[in-house]
Order: C-alpha cells, then structure tokens, then sequence
C-alpha cells in the first residue's frame, strides 16, 4: 500500500480534521458535511478505521452510541494537515494575484 492510499477518498482529510478536537458520533459528522451520504460516510470511517488512523468507540447503551477519534498514529498526522492547510491558503492568495 502506498501512502497516499491512507488518506484517498474525497472524504478522508476532512473527516481526520474534523476529528482533530476530539470524538465525534457518526450523525455529527453527517450534519457538519451535508453533501456526503450515510453510505459514503460509513465507508470512509470503516476505511479509515482498517488502517488504523481512527478509533470507533461503541457504547453498550439503548440506543446505540457510537463515537469516532483520532487514533495515536491518526493524530500524528495532524501537522501534515495543518501543513496542508497552510499552503492551500498561501495558493489561494497567489491565485488571487
């Protein structure tokens, strides 16, 4: 597996980020990313979660609660991100030019 494989899909950056502040349940998510579905969401956290970089918490409660974090590599990750973040706005600016 190549690296960039960890993080493909449309999805995987911004779902990583948005758990960068702490768990997050799965009905959060959908709302904070309204154009992505129940089915690609799931996917991409099951994708996500096979290679280690989040963590699914499942509670044994009525009704289910499920929540998803960073895992210790997955955060490791999160300087890449802010990394990534920073050079799309310095992009932006020198397209603005």
């Amino acid at each position: 597996m190549k690296n960039a494989e960890l993080i493909s899909g449309k999805w995987a950056i911004l779902i990583m980020h948005y758990l960068s502040d702490g768990p997050v349940r799965f009905n959060r998510l959908l709302k904070i990313m309204p154009d992505m579905t129940h089915a690609t969401l799931s996917k991409q956290l099951k994708q996500l979660e096979a290679y280690g970089l989040i963590i699914r918490k499942e509670y044994p409660q009525v009704p289910p609660k499920v929540e998803y974090s960073l895992s210790e590599i997955g955060a490791e990750f999160l300087p890449v991100l802010d990394s990534m973040r920073e050079w799309g706005i310095k992009y932006i600016e020198y397209l603005k030019k």
